[in-house]
């Protein structure tokens, strides 16, 4: 098949490599197939079923590059789930009784494009996988070719998704000035609350890198510049039960000793029991679309912060939520290499025809490459064995 026409769309929550990735195809296209055509959706699946898209011109193509330089999406993002006819129709994205499969399949077809390009997280992509099976079966003759994005770094096989080493990166320069209020108050608590659902990559990787900041300065012990009372005293995973009252034991003793206390804790970590609390209060638990339990309404950071307070003895607890300011960020070296990778080859791959997610596949030796649809799933959980993790539990006096 000749590929005359391409479209792009990014979907879910952001991450640090939505602007990158955008800026990675358009180079690739014009460096090696400047005839194709190219449009973006704009704000994700929502665009798509309404038709709503910008041309990438010449000049936009002269400057891609310049998009590396930026966080968020130039496109804009959405969360939209096509086989959710009823939240669809509520929105106004399809009319009653439609099928958003269909809408966006013939949205497709009229735009002529070839090669849909989604740029997202498990369930942009499995939505792709969803629209890709549907597209086949009808016999539209469209191929999807998705890039893994997510700070969670959750997607089942892939392993290592776009944005989330700089999301980490992030996340600890953030806990650098969270983590200085330790000395607005005696006796401080302080929960650095980090984005991860169901996976504790995110706050691990953030809590390592804040500690091995720590690690790298100088301090004036003999004044209160103490690199203990900068550090990060407990990390906690959804991956991991939490304890509370062997934690409030030890985590009493760390406050004890140096008046304050650090947690870095994964927003999924304790959710089960949050909601479990709610709803034998018959309290109603907020959920998006996709049914995922709307942790901003839920809050498990100031809930740990209620559970522990008390506990430590605090006089006074502070959360704070690195979410949003790691998540906006532009992307890293270390990022802008795989994402330049990823890019390169999700062209290649359109180009000869083919369809499916491209990055590194866990279960064939971390070969970059287009996986299967079908093999794509969230809920990656984060492997707490390991060395990495072990060690640091360790350094800070958990494990």
């Amino acid at each position: 098949m000749t590929v005359k026409t391409v479209a792009m769309l990014t979907a879910g929550g952001l991450a640090p490599c939505l602007s990158s990735a955008v800026g990675g195809l358009i180079e690739r296209y014009t460096q090696v197939a400047p005839e194709v055509r190219i449009i973006g959706y704009r704000d994700g699946y929502a665009g798509l079923l309404t038709g709503d898209s910008i041309e990438v011109t010449d000049e936009v193509r002269r400057d891609a590059a310049r998009l590396h330089r930026f966080g968020g999406s130039p496109l804009g993002n959405s969360r939209v789930k096509l086989t959710n006819r009823a939240d669809c129709e509520k929105r106004g994205l399809v009319p009653k009784g439609a099928d958003p499969l269909q809408v966006a399949a013939e949205q497709l077809r009229r735009d002529g494009v070839d090669v849909l390009h989604t740029i997202g997280g498990d369930d942009t992509n499995t939505t792709a996988a969803d629209l890709a099976a549907y597209l086949a079966e009808h016999d539209y003759g469209l191929q999807v070719v998705g890039l893994p994005k997510t700070i969670d770094n959750d997607v089942v096989p892939i392993r290592q998704s776009l944005g989330a080493w700089t999301a980490a990166e992030q996340g600890a320069i953030f806990a650098r000035n969270v983590l200085a209020e330790h000395s607005s108050n005696p006796r401080m608590l302080i929960v650095h609350e980090v984005m991860g659902r169901n996976c504790g990559w995110l706050a691990a990787q953030t809590a390592l890198r804040h500690h091995e900041w720590v690690g790298q300065q100088e301090f004036v012990p003999g004044i209160g510049n103490d690199p203990r009372r900068w550090d990060v005293h407990a990390v906690y995973v959804p991956e991991l039960h939490v304890d509370l009252d062997a934690e409030a034991e030890r985590l009493r003793a760390v406050m004890d000793e140096i008046g304050c206390v650090n947690v870095f804790l994964s927003e999924g970590a304790g959710v089960a029991d949050i909601v479990e609390a709610m709803e034998a209060a018959g309290t109603e638990v907020p959920r998006d679309p996709f049914g995922h339990v709307m942790l901003d309404k839920v809050n498990p950071g100031a809930w740990f912060g209620e559970q522990f307070a008390q506990r430590v003895g605090a006089q006074k607890v502070m959360v704070q939520k690195s979410g949003y300011f790691s998540r906006s960020a532009a992307a890293n070296d270390e990022d802008l290499a795989l994402i330049r990778r990823c890019t390169d080859l999700a062209v290649d791959v359109a180009l000869e025809g083919g369809s499916g997610v491209v990055g590194q596949d866990e279960e064939r030796g971390d070969e970059l490459r287009a996986i299967e649809f079908p093999r794509i799933a969230g809920g990656k959980p984060f492997d707490v064995a390991a060395d990495w993790f072990v060690e640091l539990r360790h350094a800070i006096g958990q494990g």
